[in-house]
């Protein structure tokens, strides 16, 4: 089995979303399934607005196609929900492709704390995403 895993979250950030999607890659082959990561390595990226830490890929839909085309993957999992988990998403989404999510981290709270943005509207973009996937993966 070929399992393509698509992440915003990704080196050199050192964070439990990275070292989860890490163990993932790791453990997954000793089960017979070939894991290929979708990251920001492999696009242009721009530094977070008030977390330049975090780089934020710029990639175009074609790129993220040839990409998918590419691995092509018997499955797709999407661990984030930024600029690259929104495009593989929308892939999936065009091509009819079932595809499983990730929810790590409480990214409303997060937001707000740092533009005041309201969590309910930031909550209900989460549903919207992960509610269209074929199951949500959740850690504990």
């Amino acid at each position: 089995m070929r399992l393509l895993i698509a992440t915003d979250a990704w080196r050199p950030q050192v964070n439990g979303v990275v070292r989860t999607l890490e163990r993932m890659g790791e453990e997954l082959p000793r089960f017979g399934v070939s894991v290929t990561m979708l990251t920001p390595a492999a696009f242009r990226t721009v530094p977070l607005p008030t977390y330049p830490d975090i780089r934020l890929a710029l990639a175009r839909p074609k790129a993220i196609r040839v990409a998918i085309e590419a691995a092509r993957p018997d499955a797709v999992h999407i661990a984030t929900e930024g600029p690259i988990g929104y495009a593989v998403r929308r892939w999936c989404l065009g091509e009819g492709r079932p595809f499983t999510t990730s929810y790590h981290t409480r990214f409303p709270e997060y937001i707000h704390a740092r533009t005041r943005f309201p969590t309910s509207l930031t909550y209900a973009l989460l549903r919207r995403f992960h509610n269209s996937g074929a199951g949500t993966m959740v850690s504990t």
